[in-house]
């Protein structure tokens, strides 16, 4: 008799135990229908009011005052140029950290220097934003003296310093599952080391590096306080690199700072803004998985 109750107790467990896991699954799927809604709502919202046309086309964002304009070019250029100097730092330097990680080091070499990279990965980025503003830029004020104290230099190189770790990381467990039987074929027939490691390791590996490099430049354009600090608060849709702008996340921190009424234009040009930033990764990552595939396919 026991024996049988704890059998149907088993049972009820195994057959709970699925459908436990799909509500636990549910969550992140409910919530990104929310969020999707939230912004496709409230960006329509938007568009019910002002010009969708001027919105992607102008490059003129001046939502303040009697005659507002919303042209999103204005924060997508500060955004890009700042993405493009942290992706133009960062893609090398953390590929050549990957590289030495996984190539170079020695064991024991590689357990202290990953974990100090994925310690910086864990920084706060409020820190490093009062990092670009108050050791970067002087720095860069000293050799540039034109250079303002907001720009899209500083920013985007501590943005760069930022992304390092998930470049080198991934970048190394890509080359790391490459079998050694593949470098030990290439070093037997004669190959160097690093001809081996571009000519083998890195093809071999080539998904997952892009797959890091992707990834790192998605979490570049979402970035927040770093450019919120360093980068400004003035729209600028021109490729100056040395003066203030405002980056897509920089305009979202400042309306939610409390500068627009519930309700009014300036207040849902917020979501249409989030929703501009929703697509831009969302389309890095596809591109991300697309690359990815193709070239798993390939080796």
């Amino acid at each position: 008799m026991i024996q049988k109750n704890k059998s149907n107790k088993g049972a009820v467990v195994e057959k709970s135990i699925p459908v436990i896991l799909f509500l636990i699954t549910s969550v992140s799927i409910l919530a990104t229908i929310g969020i999707l809604y939230t912004l496709i709502s409230q960006s329509l919202e938007f568009f019910s009011r002002e010009s969708f046309m001027t919105f992607i086309t102008s490059a003129n964002w001046s939502p303040y005052g009697a005659e507002p304009e919303f042209g999103i070019w204005a924060l997508v250029m500060g955004t890009m140029k700042v993405v493009a100097i942290a992706t133009v730092f960062a893609v090398p330097v953390g590929l050549g950290a990957a590289i030495y990680l996984s190539e170079y080091a020695t064991e024991r070499v590689r357990k202290i220097i990953k974990p100090i990279l994925e310690v910086l990965a864990g920084i706060p980025t409020v820190v490093y934003g009062f990092f670009a503003i108050n050791f970067v830029t002087p720095v860069l004020q000293s050799i540039w003296p034109e250079i303002s104290l907001y720009n899209a230099i500083s920013a985007g190189l501590v943005v760069g310093i930022m992304i390092i770790p998930m470049i080198a990381s991934l970048s190394e467990d890509a080359m790391s599952s490459v079998p050694n039987s593949m470098r030990e074929g290439s070093l037997g027939m004669g190959a160097t080391r690093l001809e081996t490691t571009f000519k083998i390791v890195l093809p071999a590996a080539v998904s997952g590096i892009i797959a890091s490099i992707v990834l790192a430049v998605s979490r570049a354009i979402g970035e927040t306080m770093i450019v919120s600090i360093a980068a400004g608060s003035t729209p600028n849709a021109s490729l100056d690199i040395t003066s203030s702008l405002q980056t897509m996340t920089g305009f979202i921190v400042q309306i939610t700072s409390g500068d627009a009424a519930y309700g009014s234009s300036l207040y849902f040009s917020l979501f249409a803004v989030g929703m501009t930033l929703f697509v831009m990764t969302f389309t890095m990552n596809i591109i991300s998985q697309w690359i990815t595939k193709r070239y798993r396919e390939e080796y």
